[in-house]
């Protein structure tokens, strides 16, 4: 594949630290990268100086003659008193852009609800966000660099962009580069994992299950010191082997390597444990909502809501952008009255929420974070039975990422993601036995989510989660309800079921359109709806093959899985010998490594026709 962009010895200074000492990378056609980090390690400062966007101290970008970059950065600029339609398109007269399915497809995809003549300045966050994602795709560009552009996106826009950007270039061409802690996103779009640390930049095969995979291989061959961070992938990567069944599609040899790392990883979650500590600590009823209905005005948002929330109940919220979520939350809460039905609650609940927008912080923003926490319980329980242990308020701030030097740092001088784990850390402290999440993943990197759902996963309460980042949601929740049509849905299918009662929502619409005779509606969720029902394997036919075809394919799977093993085994004995080997002699230690890279890259063939043949089956 051809070489589009490339950074040798790259050399970074902040203030305060050296956040990258002689880093070289290289971007080849096809490439699709997922750049991953603790925050602070400089993954957007690595986006932005690859992008041309920062000059590095030292080093340089280089970049083949006449490529293009289109960059989506964290702050969402715009020119006073712009227009949405003239910050996507430009001046370009309507007929060049109308004419443009992939201009037409973005600006359905994620601007479809808004006023094309509105200015920018008047929208919301979110809104302004998704006009920034959609100027950068509309444009026509071999690179693509994309600092969290998840960001304020729902799932439904999430699942969109993800399918857009697998479908925007012809296979092994254009390249990609994507901050993001999504990691439901990451395992969709990227083939290749870059995650930042200690001033170097480590590259791995694959999306984010992949990932985490190879890095659990690599901490348990290397003389671990991170032995904290091994124990956390490892528990991840139990949940993508046993709770994610749609990730374990992978050859034979893969899915048994993984199987032997997590053999002595217990289930993620003791359920039985968790629930009677729940049951003891709540009683029996928590917060039961009967024939509940909520209006403002003429507006019905809720009617007919029937929940009867139990103890230890780990339940995630979906929904669209205003149907509703809010409202459920505010009701479990107490913040909200019905206006029909009735809200009971147990004499024992205890609510505490989560909110996005860092309430518990305002009276303390002046203090260090040493004051705040003294004032706070002198221990913290976590885990349950024989496993329960109690943490001081300073070993739950070392478990969530702060350093004793932060202790005596003030907290507005926090960064986003540093308030947003002491704004977390306040409310487990206060004891609640119903806690609510609204958009917790928020400021957070991937690392500091596993050891988020790692603290939730001993918390013994009933949990309400509500989130747009998918990864998130089937990590700590363990079923999924959904807002549709004003009314509360379980979702026995999770999130693959919500979009497509979403999509079939989008297209019952658009055929009550046609069959009236009105144009179109290019709203955002009902055109993405319509593209989930195009590519959801559930709701399109498929073309069968014949019993000889079929039977010829599975022989061949099978066929193609023995020699996968064969040649792993091949290459892990030949690892295994050359420690064996004269280190001086190199001409034979070449010939060696030459040998085991042949066996690799034959590994590699036989990779790309088993999931070719996997395909096959899954379609016939």
């Amino acid at each position: 594949m051809a070489h589009l962009l490339g950074a040798e010895a790259l050399h970074l200074e902040v203030p305060t630290k050296v956040v990258f000492d002689s880093v070289t990378l290289g971007i080849a056609e096809g490439d699709r990268i997922g750049i991953v980090g603790r925050n602070g390690d400089g993954k957007s400062s690595l986006l932005m100086m690859l992008a041309g966007r920062r000059e590095p101290d030292g080093g340089r970008v280089t970049a083949r003659s006449g490529v293009t970059v289109g960059v989506l950065d964290q702050e969402d600029r715009f020119a006073p008193g712009e227009t949405v339609g003239n910050a996507i398109v430009g001046d370009a007269p309507e007929y060049e852009w109308a004419g443009n399915a992939r201009v037409r497809d973005v600006i359905a995809g994620l601007v479809g609800d808004l006023d094309w003549h509105a200015e920018v300045d008047a929208l919301s966050g979110g809104q302004r966000r998704r006009v920034a994602l959609a100027r950068v795709l509309a444009g026509d560009w071999e690179i693509l660099a994309l600092d969290e552009p998840t960001n304020h996106l729902d799932v439904e826009a999430v699942a969109w962009l993800a399918e857009h950007l697998k479908r925007r270039w012809p296979a092994n061409s254009g390249a990609l580069l994507v901050v993001t802690h999504d990691r439901w996103f990451l395992d969709e779009v990227a083939n290749l994992t870059w995650e930042v640390h200690d001033r170097v930049v480590e590259a791995f095969e694959g999306g984010y299950a992949a990932y985490v995979l190879q890095r659990v291989e690599r901490d348990r061959h290397a003389a671990t010191i991170e032995q904290k961070r091994q124990n956390l992938a490892r528990k991840e990567l139990a949940w993508l082997r046993r709770g994610a069944p749609a990730r374990t599609a992978k050859p034979k040899f893969r899915i048994d390597a993984a199987n032997e790392l997590i053999a002595d990883v217990p289930e993620i979650r003791d359920r039985v444990a968790l629930q009677s500590l729940a049951v003891a600590r709540l009683g029996k009823e928590v917060v039961n909502l009967v024939d509940v209905g909520v209006s403002y005005g003429d507006r019905v948002v809720l009617e007919d809501v029937e929940w009867l929330l139990a103890p230890g109940e780990r339940t995630g919220i979906l929904g669209v952008n205003g149907a509703g979520k809010s409202t459920l939350l505010g009701l479990i809460a107490g913040t909200v009255e019905p206006t029909a039905g009735r809200v009971k609650r147990g004499k024992t609940v205890k609510v505490a929420t989560l909110t996005q927008r860092l309430d518990e912080l305002e009276e303390h923003l002046n203090e260090p974070v040493r004051v705040v926490i003294s004032r706070l319980r002198t221990s913290f329980t976590v885990g349950s039975g024989s496993k329960a242990q109690d943490l001081t308020p300073g070993q739950m701030l070392e478990r969530m990422g702060f350093t004793s030097a932060q202790l005596s740092t003030p907290v507005k001088d926090l960064s986003g993601g540093q308030k947003r784990r002491l704004q977390l850390l306040l409310i487990l402290l206060d004891q609640p036995n119903v806690l609510i999440l609204d958009e917790p993943t928020n400021d957070l990197d991937t690392d500091m989510l596993a050891a988020i759902e790692d603290l939730l996963d001993s918390w013994p309460g009933t949990l309400i989660v509500v989130s747009h980042d998918r990864y998130f949601l089937e990590r700590v929740t363990d079923q999924q309800y959904a807002i549709l049509d004003r009314s509360l849905r379980h979702l026995p299918g999770g999130v693959d079921e919500y979009l497509r009662l979403r999509a079939a929502q989008g297209a019952d619409a658009a055929t009550s359109r046609s069959t009236t005779g009105q144009a179109v509606d290019t709203s955002r969720h009902s055109a993405g709806a319509q593209r989930l029902a195009e590519i959801d394997p559930l709701a399109q036919p498929k073309n069968a093959l014949n019993g000889a075809e079929l039977r010829a394919a599975e022989k061949e799977l099978a066929s193609v899985e023995r020699k996968m093993e064969r040649l792993q085994t091949d290459i892990a004995k030949s690892r295994d010998g050359l420690a064996n080997l004269d280190q001086t002699d190199y001409q034979l230690l070449n010939l060696e490594m030459a040998k085991i890279t042949a066996l690799e890259d034959e590994v590699a063939v036989l990779e790309e026709r088993w999931l070719e043949l996997s395909e096959t089956l899954e379609v016939g």
